[in-house]
């Protein structure tokens, strides 16, 4: 299809050539009887000779020394599907700007996460609080414990179980397969800065969420944020008398989110998110203690390296100030 300004269109321009060629029009009367140039009439009767198609050639350019290359496309792509993270993170690893990424992506169809494996279709309504400590954000993200050897995601079903019943020192249920348990990772994201503290536990009892929130606090402290306020779901824990206590010796307020409404409590829910797929199932851990090992440099990285798009593509930890060896 020629393009919208074209003087001739293909029929013509086989009508053009075949004067020239096969009748032996000369091309100045051609040009003029078709009120175009002597080139363009040239340039048909060329192709005609040469036995080409009349239609338009492609405008791509012969060689594109700036291309990006197909490995950092196929990589590009591995990272979009194993970590979810979006064109500003994956720049950052990949080492090119967002917006090739993003071309990249939406050339693979994968520019939406809604693409990948998640199709919420509602509506988002963003709040974000003026300062640091307004509001600190708490929840608890359950994963199972993982086998020595591999969990089944990656090492499969069938290996899975088998490095299951290997694993010792586990309790069994009645059919004597070995029950690995849960980790409870508690967590807490300050709704500001999305600056996070994470703990894990195997249990989510009161005393156990308390304590946490007591560390978590100190640590904000520490970090010259002083906390105002807690938000959190309705789960027994946080009705309990002891966490009600607790808050008020902080002397935070303590709030909860609207019944089977997760969306209030939407950060650190799209923050567990990030937490699986950038730590708990980034890659095969060979044991439980190999993966808790690792959450401490994950923190790290989200909070002081890791570009956030709510934090204008800047770590968490660039929203707060006069932190102990921030200018260092």
């Amino acid at each position: 299809m020629s393009h919208p300004n074209a003087a001739l269109t293909p029929r013509h321009r086989l009508i053009v050539a075949r004067l020239v060629v096969d009748e032996g029009w000369p091309v100045s009367e051609v040009a003029a009887r078709f009120q175009v140039s002597w080139p363009t009439v040239k340039r048909w009767a060329d192709r005609y000779r040469a036995g080409e198609s009349m239609q338009d050639r492609s405008s791509r350019p012969h060689h594109s020394p700036s291309k990006t290359s197909a490995r950092v496309t196929r990589r590009c792509i591995q990272l979009r599907l194993r970590l979810r993270e979006g064109p500003v993170q994956l720049s950052y690893r990949l080492g090119i700007a967002p917006s090739t990424v993003h071309r990249i992506l939406t050339d693979a169809h994968l520019n939406r996460l809604s693409h990948v494996d998640r199709a919420t279709r509602e509506p988002v309504r963003r709040y974000e609080h003026d300062h640091p400590g307004a509001m600190l954000h708490v929840d608890v993200k359950k994963l199972g414990n993982i086998p020595d050897g591999g969990g089944w995601r990656y090492v499969g079903r069938r290996q899975g179980e088998k490095n299951r019943a290997a694993t010792p020192d586990k309790p069994r249920n009645k059919h004597y397969d070995p029950l690995m348990g849960k980790a409870y990772v508690h967590t807490v994201i300050d709704d500001h800065s999305r600056v996070a503290y994470a703990e894990i536990h195997d249990d989510e009892t009161a005393i156990t969420a308390t304590a946490v929130l007591v560390r978590a606090v100190e640590w904000f402290n520490a970090r010259g944020v002083t906390v105002e306020r807690v938000l959190s779901d309705n789960g027994g824990t946080y009705k309990s008398h002891l966490w009600r206590d607790t808050c008020a010796e902080l002397g935070i307020t303590h709030k909860r989110t609207r019944p089977y409404r997760p969306q209030t409590n939407g950060k650190i829910e799209r923050f567990h998110r990030t937490l699986a797929d950038g730590w708990a199932y980034a890659r095969c851990y060979t044991s439980e203690a190999e993966r808790r090992g690792e959450l401490d440099g994950w923190l790290h990285y989200y909070n002081q390296h890791r570009p956030h798009t709510a934090c204008g593509n800047q770590p968490p930890f660039s929203r707060l100030t006069n932190v102990p060896g921030q200018y260092t």
